[in-house]
C-alpha cells in the first residue's frame, strides 16, 4: 500500500495529497502517517512547500471528516431508538442507554473531537458520533480542523526534517499507533466488565 500511496503523490502532487487525506479519513486502515510523511519529504526534493502540503492535508481530513459526520446525522437517534427497540434486547441495551451515551457526548464531545484527532484511526471515526449526536457543525469543523492541523503539522515537518529516512518515521508511529491500540483495548474490556457487573447488581 506505501508504494501505491507514494507513486500517486509522487504524480499528483498537492491534489494526490489531498484525495489520499479525504479517503484517509473515509477508510482509516489507510495510513495518514506514510501519507504526512513522504508529503513532507517530498518537500525537499519537489516544488511542494510545507505549508502546502499542511494546508491541503487539512482540507482533505476535514472534506472526509465532514462526509463521516454526515453518516453519523444519517443514523440520528430516533433511527437508533427503532434499533434498539427491535434488536436491544439481544445486546441488553435500552433507550435510556442510548440517551446517557448521547448526553455524555452532547457534554464532552467537543474536547473528544479535539484529542481524538490526535490518535490514529480514532482521529477519522469520531466524526460518526458527532453526527450522531448532531454536534453544532461549527463546533465540530473548528476543533476537527484545530486538531487535524496540529497533526498534520507535526507529521509533515517531521518528514521534511529526516528527508529520505521518513520510513523510518512511519515506523515509530506504528509503534505509537500500536501502543494506543492496546490501551484502548484494555479500556473497552474495563468498560465492558463494569458495564455487565452494573447490569447483574440491578438484577
Amino acid at each position: 500500500m506505501e508504494a501505491w500511496i507514494t507513486n500517486i503523490m509522487d504524480e499528483f502532487g498537492y491534489v494526490g495529497i489531498f484525495l489520499l487525506i479525504a479517503l484517509e479519513n473515509i477508510f482509516p486502515p489507510i495510513p495518514s502517517e506514510v501519507i504526512l510523511t513522504f508529503g513532507g519529504f517530498m518537500t525537499t526534493s519537489s516544488d511542494l512547500s510545507v505549508m502546502g502540503v499542511i494546508i491541503v492535508s487539512t482540507l482533505g481530513s476535514v472534506f472526509g471528516a465532514i462526509a463521516l459526520y454526515g453518516i453519523g446525522r444519517l443514523l440520528d437517534v430516533e433511527r437508533l431508538e427503532r434499533i434498539i427497540e427491535k434488536w436491544g434486547h439481544i445486546l441488553r441495551l435500552t433507550k435510556k442507554d442510548l440517551h446517557k451515551g448521547n448526553d455524555w457526548f452532547n457534554k464532552y464531545g467537543i474536547w473528544t473531537v479535539f484529542f481524538c484527532r490526535l490518535i490514529p484511526l480514532i482521529r477519522s471515526l469520531i466524526s460518526i458520533p458527532a453526527g450522531m449526536s448532531h454536534m453544532n457543525i461549527g463546533l465540530f469543523l473548528l476543533f476537527t480542523t484545530i486538531g487535524t492541523l496540529i497533526w498534520n503539522t507535526i507529521l509533515v515537518n517531521v518528514g521534511a526534517a529526516v528527508g529520505a529516512s521518513w520510513e523510518t518515521i512511519v515506523g515509530y508511529m506504528d509503534v505509537y499507533s500500536n501502543i494506543v491500540y492496546a490501551i484502548l483495548a484494555v479500556l473497552i474490556i474495563l468498560f465492558v466488565i463494569l458495564f455487565i457487573k452494573k447490569r447483574l447488581a440491578k438484577q
